[in-house]
């Protein structure tokens, strides 16, 4: 006989991600969904790969991750925003960034505390909250600007607020806050009980000249947040999962006290290759302008589609309104898409809590230009 469940989940449906990666590979489309390049790694972190396999690096690393890459990534944080990171107590090294975002909220989410987030958001946000007996409170960002009105964010804020989420550059809108924007959400949380969590994974993909508002640049904000980032996303690796939190001292010691019973360690020889690998900035320095210049690619040769695109300062996705094409939802606009024309994308509307419906789709253009080009004359062609 079955069991009777009560989920913890009972009204979570399956990832979009995982339902347009079927319809695409039933469709033998391009796949301009999914967030992942269709190109490799460098050839020169493959080989220090390699270096630290056959050197045995292969047992447990330290809990918090090697002290060698926690000292390589203070240091690039410290001369990239001007912070003072301490390797030791305030870096952790974990299996990829949504593990690091469930540690974060598992470590300070409670039943029925309330956590604020940007919505569209990244669709592992909500589960995690929920998981905990947490409650999700949206802040609707709204096409096509995607703007922050801080006095109406304000009025989310509450006495069981224990929790803010930003993403910037945000993922899957392609915008980024701006000082100003810091400044106000560092004002409206100073001398409140509440945790401040960016998801900053895309900070070297920022485009148009435009500086990163890391976390890290504001000590006073810094002092109740934490900031999470990925390697995969600046080394063309999503399939490595491997990332890292940094946070002050007496919050990292909360967050490693979930990760030692969650993974406990993550994989060694990938630390040992990045410690080294690190130690030339210049391949992740340059990641701005070589995906800026792919975003300009594609804009480029979607000119003549019908296909309308909406700003994108940084990450590696572009959104288009199709309000010109099509009164579909973008479920079905992107179904379609698939299907008849052979082109991936990914609806936005399940990125928000209501799945509000908008005509905008979301386009991955971490392809090489052959891909781009052939995926913008089939949309060209609507």
């Amino acid at each position: 006989m079955k069991l009777s469940i009560q989920s913890k989940l009972p009204d979570d449906v399956t990832s979009i991600f995982a339902v347009m990666a079927k319809i695409c590979n039933d469709a033998h489309a391009i796949n301009l969904g999914q967030g992942f390049p269709n190109f490799d790694c460098a050839d020169g972190l493959k080989d220090k790969i390699e270096e630290y396999l056959r050197a045995g690096k292969n047992q447990y690393c330290a809990m918090p991750g090697l002290f060698a890459l926690r000292e390589v990534l203070a240091n690039k944080v410290n001369a990239a925003y001007d912070s003072s990171v301490n390797p030791e107590a305030e870096i952790t090294i974990s299996a990829g960034a949504t593990q690091a975002i469930s540690n974060i909220i598992t470590a300070f989410v409670k039943p029925k505390d309330e956590v604020i987030i940007l919505e569209p958001a990244y669709d592992s946000y909500k589960p995690s909250i929920e998981l905990c007996g947490g409650v999700v409170v949206p802040y609707i960002l709204k096409a096509p600007e995607f703007l922050v009105d801080w006095d109406a964010f304000e009025e989310c804020i509450s006495d069981k607020t224990r929790l803010i989420i930003i993403n910037t550059p945000h993922n899957p809108i392609g915008k980024t806050l701006k000082q100003h924007d810091m400044e106000a959400l560092q004002e409206l949380v100073q001398g409140k009980n509440i945790i401040v969590l960016s998801d900053e994974v895309y900070e070297h993909l920022i485009y148009d000249k435009q500086v990163h508002q890391s976390i890290l640049r504001f000590p006073k904000l810094y002092e109740q947040a934490i900031a999470v980032y990925s390697f995969g996303k600046t080394f063309h690796s999503t399939g490595w999962k491997l990332g890292y939190s940094i946070a002050p001292d007496y919050i990292t010691k909360e967050i490693r006290k979930v990760h030692q019973w969650n993974v406990f360690s993550v994989n060694s020889f990938l630390q040992y290759a990045l410690a080294d690998y690190m130690s030339d900035p210049e391949p992740y320095l340059g990641l701005g302008k070589f995906y800026q210049e792919k975003r300009d690619f594609f804009n480029e040769a979607m000119k003549d589609s019908k296909l309308r695109p909406l700003a994108c300062e940084g990450t590696y996705f572009q959104l288009f309104d199709y309000s010109e094409l099509s009164d579909e939802d973008d479920l079905e606009m992107a179904t379609r898409l698939t299907r008849e024309y052979g082109v991936a994308s990914i609806p936005v509307s399940p990125f928000y809590s209501d799945r509000s419906q908008g005509k905008v789709l979301r386009f991955c253009f971490a392809k090489t230009e052959d891909l781009l080009s052939q995926a913008a004359e089939k949309l060209s062609g609507i």
